[in-house]
């Protein structure tokens, strides 16, 4: 069957993917042909989709002798002799942990599980789970501080910081931090918690082309002993802020992420990428904190995301999560290429594509979407987890090169669908390595930016990047419901914009759209146990449902909230004009958005302009063509939203 027969029809696409689905399920892995390679056969693994251990992060025990490795997929620690590599104990903990972290004493490691909204506490003497806290709204990164008296949790979904009581995980307060708030460092002195922030801090109010501003986040700044935010580190022009890593004197940190070049069409894919990928360096060793690139003249540095420094301070090792590679940087040339040189009034070499070449020490490569690592107290040892291989590559950094290969039990077959996870998670198919599906939608959900795509011409039809959840049955897709199914999203059309080659051959496509229809919703927060309603939330759903206005006047069927916004995903997949068409736009029609877990991807409208969902209403409606709302008050339009936040 041709591309072209994928391309055409949604109907011939399902049934080559479901064809080709079954006839490579048994397709045997391709594990990286590297030497030394040590099974670690730990544990019983769950059946069906979740047979993979999909690592994410490491930890090495304080005396060194033991490797933690968090499996996301199978939903447990392994616990790894650090020495031979033979596996002690396997622990289940909650749904899908994303974070972990030693207690300053050592006796207990704290798990964040991101979908039940707990923290497992792990006693490392009895490897068993003591205690399960319940915390903040999808919590990620976690630290405790050196004193051992409080633990404080990142919550992504909530932007916030609990500061919870170590002995009890009784919550003392939470902190206000930027948006998606992550990832958690403690300084070498345990004085400062430094927290990233995977999505941009919220855009001011826009009004046109020419108002678009840059993203920005930060990195938030917590003293331990008060715990309270002291300190803010503006990071311009950033969105997508992943570890970061202080060196053992605490003169030094760095943060690695993302810097998006999505105020200009994405045509520039071409002359210097969609994105820049970089690191900002703050502390006393570099003074004024500085942005410095990692991509090269014609190859990227895909996806940064873990980060470590030596104890030495004589390497910096960065996780290339799209490239399968690690990056080792020299850092005394590093501090010498930015005191060397004027500093750029923006505070950033990203545009200087010849710079890493001052630095750079060598590049490993490594397996699918390598992600933490843990660096030995000797320095001489540097652990890194390929996530989409269920492997912990072991480099030797005095020689820079993988001197074995961990392969966590599982299944050593691949899947169709963790074929296609790969290929959504991998650089490989892009100009020069630069992008990935997962780029834009950051851990396959999506990244709070606006984007300038070129097919409708430059500096037109500026779009909202949505999020990828429980999107397989909501076609046609793209915002003016251009492409009619998934395998067109996915193939011509991400080959032709983002890619600018044709990469995939038919197998690998069907792969890649039966790895995103698989893409389940992540529990809805603003839902009760049981499903229960508050009753704003009734009064809302009242208001969704109306068929008259306040004044008794019928409402038009097509201007009804429950018309347009119908069906199990909230969509009746038609397109309509509902008054927010902007100078920049080419049509006005635009297809219905999905509900699904609506309270968590803002911007809102089919540009971003609305900041919240209240102002879908309150700014861009004042003709009521986006449902009758401008006859509601305050109260009312509140219970409207609180129902909305519940699809």
């Amino acid at each position: 069957m041709s591309r072209r027969c994928m391309s055409d029809s949604a109907h011939c696409g399902a049934i080559f993917a479901l064809a080709c689905g079954a006839a490579l399920l048994f397709v045997v892995a391709m594990w990286p042909a590297v030497h030394g390679v040590v099974h670690a056969e730990a544990g019983a693994v769950k059946d069906g989709s979740a047979d993979y251990a999909s690592p994410l992060e490491l930890l090495l025990s304080p005396d060194g002798t033991r490797l933690y490795v968090l499996c996301q997929q199978s939903e447990e620690v392994r616990v790894l002799d650090a020495a031979t590599y033979a596996p002690i104990e396997s622990i289940t903990v909650g749904r899908v942990p994303r974070g972990m972290a030693l207690s300053a004493s050592g006796d207990r490691l704290f798990v964040t599980n991101t979908w039940d909204d707990t923290l497992s506490i792990v006693n490392t003497r009895t490897l068993a789970v003591d205690a399960t806290w319940q915390v903040g709204a999808e919590p990620s990164g976690v630290v405790e501080d050196r004193e051992g008296t409080r633990v404080f949790v990142a919550n992504r979904i909530s932007g916030d910081i609990a500061v919870l009581d170590a002995q009890t995980g009784a919550e003392e307060k939470r902190l206000l931090a930027g948006r998606g708030a992550s990832y958690l460092a403690l300084s070498p002195d345990g004085r400062r918690i430094y927290a990233t922030h995977i999505y941009p801090n919220p855009a001011p109010l826009r009004t046109g082309l020419e108002n678009r501003t840059p993203p920005a986040s930060e990195i938030t700044v917590i003293n331990t002993q008060r715990a309270e935010v002291v300190d803010r580190i503006p990071l311009p022009s950033i969105a997508g802020v992943f570890h970061l890593a202080l060196s053992a004197d605490g003169r030094l940190g760095m943060v690695a992420e993302f810097h998006p070049k999505n105020l200009v069409p994405l045509a520039h894919l071409e002359h210097g990428g969609g994105f820049a990928y970089t690191l900002t360096l703050f502390g006393a060793d570099v003074g004024k904190p500085v942005e410095i690139p990692l991509d090269e003249m014609e190859r990227y540095a895909s996806q940064p995301f873990g980060v470590a420094i030596a104890p030495d301070k004589s390497r910096l090792y960065v996780t290339l999560a799209g490239s399968e590679a690690v990056l080792v940087i020299d850092i005394p040339r590093l501090l010498h290429f930015v005191h060397a040189r004027p500093r750029p009034a923006s505070g950033s070499f990203a545009e200087d594509l010849a710079a890493s070449g001052k630095y750079f020490a060598a590049r490993i490569p490594v397996g699918h979407n390598p992600r933490g690592l843990a660096l030995s107290s000797d320095g001489r040892r540097l652990f890194v987890a390929n996530r989409l291989d269920d492997t912990i590559s072991v480099i030797d950094t005095r020689a820079n090169r993988v001197a074995s290969t961990i392969a966590l039990a599982g299944p050593k077959t691949v899947s169709t669908l963790r074929r296609g996870e790969q290929t959504f998670y991998s650089a490989r198919y892009s100009f020069q390595g630069q992008i990935s599906c997962s780029s834009c939608h950051i851990d396959s959900t999506f990244d709070g930016l606006q984007w300038d795509l070129e097919p409708d011409g430059f500096g037109i039809d500026i779009v909202d990047n949505k999020m990828l959840e429980d999107i397989k049955d909501i076609a046609p897709y793209k915002w003016n419901g251009g492409n009619p199914n998934l395998p067109t999203e996915c193939g011509p059309r991400t080959e032709k914009y983002f890619w600018r080659s044709e990469n995939y051959d038919n197998l690998q496509l069907t792969d890649l759209v039966l790895y995103i229809r698989s893409l389940p919703a992540r529990p809805n927060r603003s839902r009760l146990p049981g499903n229960e309603t508050t009753p704003a939330q009734e009064r809302g759903e009242a208001i969704f449902q109306r068929t008259v206005d306040r004044f008794g006047k019928p409402i038009p069927e097509t201007n009804r909230c429950s018309y347009c916004h119908s069906g199990p995903h909230g969509t009746n997949q038609k397109l309509f004009d509902v008054g927010t068409r902007k100078p920049t736009d080419s049509g006005g029609l635009l297809k219905t958005p999905q509900l699904t877990n609506i309270a968590l991807t803002g911007p809102y409208l089919h540009d971003g302009s609305a900041r919240t969902l209240e102002e879908i209403w309150t700014i861009y409606n004042p003709e009521d063509k986006h449902g009758r709302t401008n006859d509601l008050t305050k109260d009312e339009l509140n219970d409207l939203i609180e129902y909305l936040r519940t699809r």
